[in-house]
Order: C-alpha cells, then structure tokens, then sequence
C-alpha cells in the first residue's frame, strides 16, 4: 500500500529539503508538493477540495509566515497564515482522516528558561509571531487528536536565505561581521529535521503529540557564525565581532535550547548541531 503524503509550503527551504531527500524513495511514499498558489490554507473551500480529491494519509504543513520583524506590523497577516489557516488545515484533515505533522517553533517560549525546554514547559510567546504560531498549536490540540506538532529551531539549509548562507555570502566577501551573543539556542539542519518528519511518517507512530526537535548541543548566533567561517581560509577572521545585542521590533527568546529527548524516541540518531553545519558545508559550499 502506498502511502500518500501532501507538502505545503512547497516554496520554503524546508519543504524543498524533504523532496531533495525523500520524493524518490525505497519506502512506498508517495509525495505530492504544493505551494501558495496551489493550495491556499487559508481558504476552507480550497482545503475541502484537495482532500476531498485525493486520499493523503499524511499533510506536512511547512506553509507559514516567517517574518519576525514584519509580524509586528503585520499581525493580521501572520495570525491569518500562523493560526487561522492552521485551524482550517486541521479542520480538513480531521475531516478525512489526515494525520497533520504541523512545523511550529522555539519563539513560543519567552526565554527565561536556563535549561532546555520541555513540550510539556509553559508557553509564553513575547513576539507576534511566537504568538501566531503558539495560536495555530492551540487550534490543533483543540480540534483533532491524530497530530504530530514539531517545534524546531535555527533552521538552516542549502536553499533559500537563511543565517549559514549569508554568513558564507560574507565570509567569501571578506565583510565585517557583528553577531550577538546575547541569544542562547540551536541551529537545526533542515536535513535532520527532514529525517526526523520521514521517521515519523514511515514509524506510522502513533505516539502524537508535541514534539521537539532540534540540532544536539547549544550556541549563541556568534557561535553558530564562528564555526561557519572556520571553513573559508581567505576570511579574515579578526573581521567577525561579537556584540551584546542589536536593536529589533520583535523581541526575542534569550534561551531557547529545546530538548530533544521525546523526539529520539521516534529517531534513535541526532548529530551534534556542528557535526551536521560540518556535512552541509563540505556538500554544498566547499
């Protein structure tokens, strides 16, 4: 039998890792990637008639509005993408029988925390876009039951724009460089969360839940731009300073170190957050 699994947010980096991954597999999956413009979650009508049409065991939603800062001017737009798409995406696939793997995020803490965060730890979102996103958890937990809820953190990969990218972008320039040490957390490669997503699809787990799933380790955004550069010789290292912290609308987590503990019972294997910043360098940038 095989199993029928729908990708939103086809556009974002996420999503495009898992099809680089998975779409030609051993494991009898069959993926099908839609973006924006294909299916809309945030129209109900467009929602029933994709499920209706087809019969997806699975939905992973990587569809969300990911802008920090602009959330803060923008918070109608991000609780529209964040939350109200969200619950109209957990309407249908509890409609018909969807298990939904929704991608949420470490901004739902406030970061007060000096331990990593367990699923079960209060929320207590201080941006408009952790409180977006913590909304879109809420309406799931309230509607269906057969849902797997990731939060994950620091995301990076091979496509779109992301933290390594442009560090790399200016590490290869030779720019000046001012990283703050004052936020406290993991980067996550999209290659690892996309395991840890295919491991709980083809596990056919039905432990649902909230789940944390992150890099092994923690860093400071310096820390993370430190390592990158170590692997371009012509830098100049003198030329990346650290700095306490640096203005923003949004306010941010200080600590926001995730435990990954729950998750490696799905997933037995995690790598160091350098050890995986280490593969992807060396594949797509050395």
């Amino acid at each position: 039998m095989i199993t029928k699994v729908l990708v939103t947010g086809s556009n974002g980096q996420l999503a495009k890792t898992i099809k680089d991954l998975f779409e030609k597999n051993e494991d009898a999956l069959e993926f099908t990637f839609v973006n924006k413009k294909q299916f809309d979650i945030t129209n109900t009508e467009e929602i029933e008639n994709v499920f209706s049409k087809n019969e997806f065991h699975f939905c992973v939603n990587c569809a969300a509005y990911t802008n920090v800062e602009g959330a803060e001017d923008d918070e109608e737009n991000a609780f529209k993408v964040n939350a109200e798409a969200v619950k109209n995406l957990a309407e249908g696939c509890k409609k018909h029988d969807v298990t939904l793997i929704h991608i949420s995020t470490d901004y739902v803490f406030d970061g007060k925390a000096n331990t990593p965060y367990l699923e079960t730890d209060n929320t207590n979102p201080i941006s408009v876009y952790g409180k977006s996103k913590l909304q879109g958890e809420q309406y799931i937990q309230q509607i269906m039951n057969n849902y797997f809820i990731v939060r994950t953190s620091w995301l990076y990969s091979y496509h779109g724009k992301n933290f390594l990218k442009t560090i790399i972008s200016k590490a290869q320039e030779n720019a000046d460089l001012n990283i703050i040490t004052s936020q406290k957390g993991t980067p996550t490669n999209c290659i690892d969360l996309s395991a840890f997503i295919y491991a709980i699809i083809t596990t056919k787990s039905s432990a649902y839940g909230i789940y944390h799933y992150t890099g092994k380790g923690e860093t400071t955004w310096y820390g993370f731009a430190k390592q990158i550069v170590k692997y371009f010789n012509n830098y100049d290292v003198s030329k990346l300073k650290p700095i306490k912290s640096f203005k923003t609308k949004a306010e941010r987590p200080i600590y926001s170190v995730l435990n990954n503990s729950k998750a490696l019972q799905i997933i037995s294997k995690q790598d160091t957050w350098e050890e995986s910043l280490d593969q992807t360098i060396k594949k797509y940038f050395i």
